[in-house]
């Protein structure tokens, strides 16, 4: 009998299903997903009259969209990416990655749903927000956001998106009012020497916050510094799950003072259900995806390193190092726990909470951990995305907000050239190009590019439509 065992196998005896994190096994419920007719009502199995007609109505494909450079858009993987790169998703220059289990895996539940945040933010929602933030002011309608505070100058400005999910961002740049003598003030939290706060105080600033935001029940982690800024990290629970990359930000300076968040504002609802695959398939499809990206488990070749005197031990290979045959080494990492969760992606260009199995990984005994995340839905229920291609001449768009009939769509272009946009509209879906125009008489340039924004004015209102890029093919996300 062959003794080889396979990447997600563990290593050393095989042994039952205590020493590795047990998942949270809350039999039905899960995170987001995409609109359209992705949100048709399903469950998988069940027994009754209910039951059966459930399985005569399968769950719809889910359309999960492609990151750059990952095909299929199933994996991801580590806790702080590249720019550019999605939370979670490797970073496709690297090395490719393979991963191998410390201890048996867990099977996690049959079926789980997606989640995704539906319709638009109410003012009274923003108006909360900013209470709890100390800006004062009603919220003003600026394009498609809500806005309180100050955006013309220092001071204090609340910015939230009008559709869902409700992005919002905080950012204060002058000092609250001085404390008057022999008040209890937010700054009294502040350490001697002028340093970070503590995590107890910083999450006692954050918790006000918080609770406006509908996150004052989720998982805090106060550990983050930014120089003399303290970072509370809130991650909630959908139906006793974990989740990933949906994660609220309070930022604390050292007087105790809130100066800076993100988050999502508007509230998550239940989609369609999927049937689900246990760690071990996970873990083997999130190898496969690797190895795609990075042909590192085949035909290695060696890199040039000091050849050693003799006696003396053989120098390890660079796992950076690229072989003449153009294949880089694999880095193997230990996966040492792995709970059944929910992580974001995009779900025809929305942002979505998708039944995922979340590994926490090491790449060497005592070194850094890592969250990678794998799609646990069954692969026969996922839509393989296109590849996209770019015609020249035209911009990637690479983010939206709509309201009503207004689109504003986000891209990067240059300083010396002027940009329009225009929609395509159909039944399902709204196709944007962005065209560029050199100016004339221009004949050098400094080649700057910066982030830029046009609106276009539909014809009827967004909806559920989908809107898609027209230079690349592929759904844009909103931002």
């Amino acid at each position: 009998m062959s003794t080889e065992r396979p990447d997600n196998d563990v290593t050393g005896p095989r042994r039952r299903r205590t020493p590795l994190a047990v998942a949270s096994v809350a039999a039905a419920v899960l995170l987001a997903g995409a609109g359209g007719a992705y949100w048709a009502s399903t469950a998988s199995g069940g027994g009754g009259a209910d039951g059966a007609a459930a399985a005569t109505k399968p769950a719809p494909l889910l359309a999960l969209d492609a990151p750059a450079d990952s095909p299929g858009g199933t994996s991801s993987a580590s806790d702080s990416p590249p720019a550019g790169i999605a939370p979670g998703e490797p970073d496709p220059s690297g090395p490719p990655v393979i991963y191998r289990a410390a201890g048996e895996l867990p099977d996690g539940p049959d079926e789980a749903a997606v989640h995704q945040a539906k319709g638009t933010v109410a003012s009274a929602d923003v108006a909360r927000l900013a209470k709890a933030l100390g800006i004062p002011g009603t919220p003003r309608t600026e394009g498609t956001s809500w806005v309180v505070g100050d955006d013309d100058g220092p001071g204090a400005l609340l910015k939230v998106a009008k559709q869902a999910p409700g992005t919002w961002t905080f950012s204060r740049t002058t000092p609250s009012e001085p404390c008057e003598p022999g008040k209890m003030c937010a700054n009294d939290t502040a350490e001697p020497g002028g340093g970070p706060v503590s995590e107890k105080a910083a999450k006692a600033a954050a918790a006000p916050v918080l609770k406006a935001a509908g996150q004052d029940d989720a998982a805090l982690n106060a550990g983050q510094l930014l120089g003399d800024v303290r970072v509370v990290n809130a991650d909630p629970e959908v139906d006793g799950l974990p989740t990933y990359g949906w994660s609220t930000g309070i930022q604390v300076g050292p007087d105790g003072e809130v100066t800076g968040g993100s988050g999502h504002l508007k509230a998550l609802e239940k989609g369609a259900t999927y049937p689900a695959v246990g760690a071990d398939e996970a873990l083997k499809q999130l190898n496969e995806a690797s190895r795609a990206r990075g042909d590192g488990g085949r035909d290695i070749g060696g890199c040039a390193t000091p050849v050693p005197l003799e006696g003396e031990p053989k120098p390890p290979t660079d796992p950076q190092c690229v072989p003449s045959n153009g294949k880089r080494a694999p880095v193997v990492q230990t996966v040492e726990d792995a709970v059944f969760g929910l992580a974001l992606h995009y779900v025809d260009g929305r942002q979505t909470l998708v039944p995922s199995w979340l590994f926490t990984v090491r790449q060497a005994p005592g070194g850094p951990e890592n969250t990678v995340t794998q799609v646990a839905v069954d692969p026969e229920f996922i839509e393989t995305p296109d590849v996209p291609t770019t015609p020249s001449g035209d911009r990637k768009v690479t983010s939206y907000g709509a309201d009503g009939r207004t689109l504003e769509v986000t891209f990067w272009g240059g300083v010396c050239s002027t940009y329009t946009a225009s929609a395509e509209e159909s039944a399902g879906q709204v196709r944007i190009t962005v065209t560029e125009k050199p100016q004339e008489g221009k004949k050098a340039c400094i080649m700057i590019a910066k982030e830029l924004t046009r609106t276009v004015t539909l014809e009827k209102p967004l909806g559920d439509r989908t809107v898609i890029d027209a230079a690349s093919g592929a759904a844009v996300p909103r931002g």
